[in-house]
Formats: C-alpha cells, sequence, structure tokens
C-alpha cells in the first residue's frame, strides 16, 4: 500500500509537471495586451463585430461581442483613433448597403451613427484625416463619400461616383465592380475596380465636399488573362503602390511617369513556380519599414512574402506559409509589426504568426476559432 502511494504521488507530480510546461505561459505582470476588432459575415453563427487581444507572446483570446450588426465585413479607423467605420455588405436598405460609426473605448464600440452606402453590396470603407469617408459598392459599382464630425455622426451621402465600361472595354469584360477606395492624399483619390480591370481616379473637393468632375484618368492593369485589381497597398518611403489582383494571382506595381501619370511597371505572381490549381488573391499589406510585402491566397490558402528592392521598388518572392485554415480573407500586420494575423474565412479561425522583422518571413504561433472572420483592425 505505501509503494502504490509513492507511485501515486510520483505520478500526480509528473503529469503536474508536464501540464505545466505544456500550458506556459508569460505572467500576466509582463503580459501586455493590444485590442483588435474583428468584421464578419453574420450568415452563419457571427453576430457583428467581435473585439479580441493580442498579446507581446502571440496569444489571441476573445473578449466579446463589441457590435452586433449585420455582415461588417470590413473595418476602418478615424485617424485620431476614436471612431471604427464598418459597412453592412448588404442591399436590403432600398436596394443597397450601409455605412456605420461607432465610438471606441478599449476593447468596446458605442454606436453612433448610420448611413446609405450608395450602393448595393459595400465591401470597403475607408476614411482620411480631414474625416472625408469612403465606400467602395461592390454590386453597384460605385463610390458613396461622406464625412464623419467630431462627435461620431456620419453625414448624408456627399456625393456618388458611378464606374462604367469604357470604350477600350474588350468584349466580355464584367459590369463595375468597386473593390477599394483610397486617400493617396488629401486630394487625390484611387479606386480599384475588380469588373472593369481599371484604377479610378478622382480628385476630392473639399470646399464643395465632392468627388470633382467625373474622372482624372482611369489606368487599365491588364486585359488577358483578366487580373481583377481588388485592393492596393502603399510602400510608406516611397512613390509606390502595389495593386493585388483577385482573379490572375498576380502583383502589379504601379509607379508615376514623367508625365505625372500612374504606370504600370511589371507584375509578379502570387503563387509558387508549378501551381495549377485555382486561387484567388485577397488581401496585400506592406511592412512599416518598407522592405516586406505580403499577400493572401485563396484557395493556395497562403500568404505570399516578398522582399522589395528600395532601388527600383521590384519583388522577389522569398517564401510562401500556410495559413493554416481555408480562403485566407483579410489579415493584418499587429502596430509594432511583431506579428501577422490571418482571418480564414471558410476555416472560421483566426492564425497569429510571429513576423522576423529581418528576414521578413513567418512562424506560426496559434489559432482561435472565430465565426466566418473577414477583416481584422487593430
Amino acid at each position: 500500500m505505501k509503494y502504490l502511494s509513492l507511485m501515486l504521488i510520483i505520478t500526480t507530480v509528473i503529469g503536474c509537471k508536464n501540464n505545466t510546461q505544456k500550458d506556459i505561459k508569460p505572467s500576466s505582470e509582463n503580459e501586455k495586451l493590444i485590442s483588435f476588432f474583428v468584421g464578419t459575415y453574420t450568415d452563419s453563427l457571427s453576430e457583428g463585430i467581435y473585439s479580441y487581444s493580442l498579446s507581446n507572446s502571440g496569444n489571441i483570446k476573445k473578449i466579446k461581442l463589441a457590435a452586433k450588426t449585420e455582415n461588417p465585413s470590413f473595418l476602418a479607423k478615424s485617424a485620431d483613433g476614436k471612431f471604427l467605420l464598418a459597412v453592412n455588405e448588404i442591399n436590403s436598405v432600398d436596394s443597397m448597403g450601409t455605412v456605420e460609426a461607432y465610438r471606441i473605448t478599449g476593447d468596446s464600440l458605442a454606436f453612433m451613427s448610420r448611413q446609405s452606402s450608395g450602393g448595393a453590396h459595400p465591401c470597403f470603407v475607408g476614411v482620411n484625416k480631414n474625416g472625408f469617408v469612403l465606400t467602395a459598392n461592390y454590386s453597384s459599382g460605385n463610390l458613396g463619400l461622406f464625412k464623419l464630425n467630431k462627435e461620431g455622426d456620419l453625414s448624408d451621402l456627399l456625393d456618388k461616383k458611378q464606374h462604367y465600361t469604357n470604350n477600350h472595354v474588350e468584349k466580355g469584360q464584367w459590369e463595375p465592380h468597386a473593390h477599394s477606395a483610397y486617400f493617396i492624399n488629401d486630394s487625390l483619390i484611387v479606386s480599384a475596380d475588380l469588373g472593369t480591370n481599371d484604377l479610378w481616379f478622382y480628385t476630392l473637393d473639399t470646399v464643395q465636399n465632392k468627388l470633382k468632375g467625373t474622372i482624372v484618368e482611369t489606368l487599365r492593369i491588364g486585359v488577358n488573362p483578366k487580373p481583377g485589381p481588388r485592393h492596393i497597398a502603399f510602400q510608406p518611403q516611397k512613390d509606390w503602390m502595389y495593386v493585388i489582383n483577385e482573379l490572375n494571382s498576380t502583383i502589379a506595381l504601379i509607379k508615376k511617369g514623367e508625365n505625372g501619370k500612374y504606370m504600370v511597371q511589371s507584375s509578379v505572381s502570387t503563387l509558387p513556380d508549378g501551381y495549377s490549381e485555382k486561387s484567388f488573391c485577397a488581401d496585400i499589406h506592406i511592412s512599416k519599414d518598407g522592405k516586406f510585402l505580403y499577400a493572401s491566397n485563396r484557395g493556395h490558402n497562403s500568404i505570399a512574402i516578398f522582399e522589395i528592392n528600395q532601388e527600383s521598388g521590384e519583388l522577389t518572392a522569398i517564401g510562401y506559409e500556410s495559413v493554416k485554415g481555408d480562403w485566407p480573407r483579410n489579415f493584418a500586420l499587429s502596430p509594432n509589426n511583431n506579428f501577422l494575423l490571418v482571418a480564414n474565412q471558410r476555416s472560421e479561425n483566426i492564425v497569429s504568426f510571429k513576423r522576423d522583422k529581418v528576414t521578413g518571413l513567418l512562424t506560426f504561433l496559434e489559432e482561435i476559432n472565430v465565426p466566418s472572420p473577414v477583416c481584422i483592425l487593430f
């Protein structure tokens, strides 16, 4: 009996020791938490926008449902960080979607205002330092312009610009599908249209609160095969932009020519050599130091990693990291750029990776179940 009791004690101690080693985490005293928000599709288990935390060791933890709302598929923050903007990717409000504003208090959101987005199925929202807000309405193929005041109230729709199929669009091209819209600076705007294969440039009149005229110019990204421009990333130290193309899985380098107009300089594949299965690009981001570019592949289910040549802007593929899930939609770099988080829509998980700032490569850390995640916002 004494022998049996001794063995039980030894087994229990060893078991406890093993469990402690397996689940070891930084002490709460050293743990610094960064809150972030997750936009989702609400056609299954999700109820809206959720708040999560990321620790300084890369651990992800769910906090709560921050806002109950329908299909908040894309999120953005005001320049001062006080407000969150979200689009509701629907067409049920007079055949239009909506855009909402929330006040941010820590990991909580307080609803402030809502307006029609100006078109059906808005899939993108952006805001500049002066509070002007842009929505890209996918199904309608147009942009909506609003203004957010200091109290978090959205104006009525100030202006709307409809994309269209130009004369130079070849037979069989899709109808317009505005997929994103960015403020290049205080007065210049660029929108990527997946349907027309163009970048559409506008100027913003801050006196009349209008998008001036029709367009400044359009830039054809390509024709055969149809690229389908989706999102854009801007090199922070240079006047370069990179367009990720959903339909042919490429990234185009865009630069200004001597005439002041933007031009396509080159294009690279986001897929490894020899890969022939179907895959569709989604998101694109550049590290703060401007040295590395990341892109998500839906189908290949990877993050493609590129090094940026600081003289020419050309991209060199240096790795393809599995996202440990299915259909990586949006992803985000943490504010300190130490981590990269991926939202896998179909496998319903968010995965965290440690990022090596010297090599740009990623190392898997952990994953957490999240219902239909499609956007991550720090």
